[in-house]
């Protein structure tokens, strides 16, 4: 009997009945991952514009204040997997929820360290929490909304993501100037609280799950080191470190890669289901979704750098210039879905990154007009807008229900990967073209700048390609 307390806190609570009832509870529940979507990018654009005021306070050297943002992508992406296989086995509702209480504590935490150490910890911890949140969020919508809902339910979830990653930088330009830094994590709290509230009172309990098996542990110990040595590759290629280090360390990555597929095809429960992979969709879907994150958040990365040294911006002033890109992608995310519904998957998905790619093209020349950039810049947004959801959607259809959390999980880490792959290329490419001259003069920035998005325009274009091998959109429902 004294046990019965503490089994409670592993049982998904059930909605009141009055929200299990009502017409339009299953956009209650999107609604209620769309804050945990709008925490997430909110949370992943808004710590870099606080880092230089980190390093005055914690006395911190630029190499080890990289960890304040690498080690939570390294835990982040290693993660996000395995939370999405245990949520398939322990709930999806359960995991979600105990996910905004850590990312909640742990931003807490932040706001509190006292020391880089501390701060870099808590960043370790809150990314615990954010690989619960993420690795549910997809699963979440796929299971809550009908499948002909499902494209739209995701293009909301997609927007709400898209203003997260607009509000960032200004939010947290405003934040460092008028609180400090430390209000970028303190920030989260009570939206934290309302993502609790909302989850234990509006999201649906887990109806499909997976069937209980002894975790797989050794998948687990090969994905991390093989997502950690990808993504130390990854920041090496950006930060301009020797052909040798990132050749090893991408290597180190790929053998684990080969290790892990070997591993899990001979568990009877794996960490991952090789067999998703058969899926043509799937396939496509999160190999065109690694493209367009790494063509996306390198636009992200390098045009502040060239607002900065080619048209001498202030940070604040670039930050709202860049801010059109994100703006349409949110404005686009929701039309994704009456498109796919009449279009399908393929052509909506191949048709946002054609335009995307012509958005980047068009730049080469037109890099020196300012208006014409941030038009182009919208045009590559609206793009994204309109490839994202889709895809999101076409790749949350695959696999059977009581694997949705292992997909949504699958993806998000495809996503992250691609997003630090992005800004590695952009970095690379930056710096290679700039190298003639100091990129801090106006020649060698728009020369950077225009081989760095040339080069995000050809990969649109690889993206698209990849996109139109895909299948039709799948119903979610389709199999029992």
């Amino acid at each position: 009997m004294t046990a019965q307390p503490w089994r409670r806190v592993l049982v998904e609570p059930a909605r009141p009945d009055r929200v299990r009832t009502a017409a339009r509870a299953h956009w209650w529940a999107v609604a209620t991952v769309c804050v945990g979507a709008f925490m997430g990018q909110l949370d992943a654009s808004i710590v870099t514009v606080a880092l230089p005021s980190m390093q005055r306070e914690l006395g911190a050297g630029v190499g080890e204040l990289e960890w304040v943002s690498l080690s939570y992508l390294v835990v982040l992406i290693g993660l996000v997997a395995a939370a999405g296989r245990l949520s398939d086995v322990l709930g999806r509702k359960l995991l979600y929820t105990y996910g905004f209480v850590v990312f909640t504590l742990a931003s807490l935490g932040c706001g509190l360290a006292s020391s880089l150490g501390v701060l870099i910890a808590m960043r370790v911890v809150q990314a615990v929490g954010a690989a619960m949140l993420q690795a549910n969020s997809v699963a979440l919508i796929r299971t809550s909304v009908s499948a002909r809902s499902l494209p739209r339910a995701v293009g909301v979830q997609g927007a709400a993501q898209a203003l997260g990653l607009a509000l960032g930088p200004a939010v947290g330009g405003l934040l460092v100037d008028v609180a400090g830094w430390r209000w970028v994590f303190l920030v989260n709290l009570p939206a934290g609280v309302l993502g609790v509230v909302a989850a234990v009172l509006l999201l649906p309990r887990t109806r499909a799950r997976a069937a209980r098996h002894r975790f797989d542990v050794a998948g687990l110990a090969l994905l991390l080191p093989t997502t950690t040595a990808l993504l130390l590759a990854c920041s090496a290629l950006a930060r301009g470190a020797s052909a040798t280090e990132v050749a090893v360390l991408g290597g180190l990555g790929l053998a684990g890669l080969a290790a892990f597929v070997a591993v899990e095809r001979r568990q009877d429960a794996p960490l991952v289901h090789l067999e998703l992979f058969a899926e043509r969709a799937f396939r496509s879907g999160l190999a065109s979704a690694a493209l367009g994150y790494l063509v996306l958040f390198g636009v992200l990365f390098v045009t502040p750098l060239f607002l900065e040294a080619t048209w001498r911006m202030s940070a604040g002033r670039a930050g709202l210039l860049l801010m059109v890109l994100p703006a349409a992608l949110a404005l686009a995310a929701p039309v994704s879905a009456r498109l796919t519904r009449r279009a399908g998957a393929t052509a909506v998905t191949t048709g946002g990154l054609v335009l995307s790619a012509a958005g980047l093209l068009a730049l080469v020349p037109a890099a020196h007009h300012r208006y014409a950039v941030a038009g182009l810049l919208a045009l590559v947004g609206l793009g994204m807008g309109l490839f994202t959801p889709a895809n999101n959607a076409s790749v949350a259809a695959s696999g059977r229900p009581e694997q949705a959390g292992l997909v949504s999980g699958l993806l998000n880490m495809t996503r992250g990967l691609g997003t630090a792959l992005g800004v590695a290329v952009a970095a690379a490419a930056w710096a290679l073209a700039a190298g003639h001259g100091s990129a801090e003069t106006a020649a060698a920035s728009s020369h950077g700048f225009r081989v760095t998005v040339l080069a995000l325009g050809v990969l649109a274009l690889v993206g698209a390609a990849v996109a139109l091998g895909r299948g039709p959109l799948q119903p979610a429902g389709r199999r029992g």
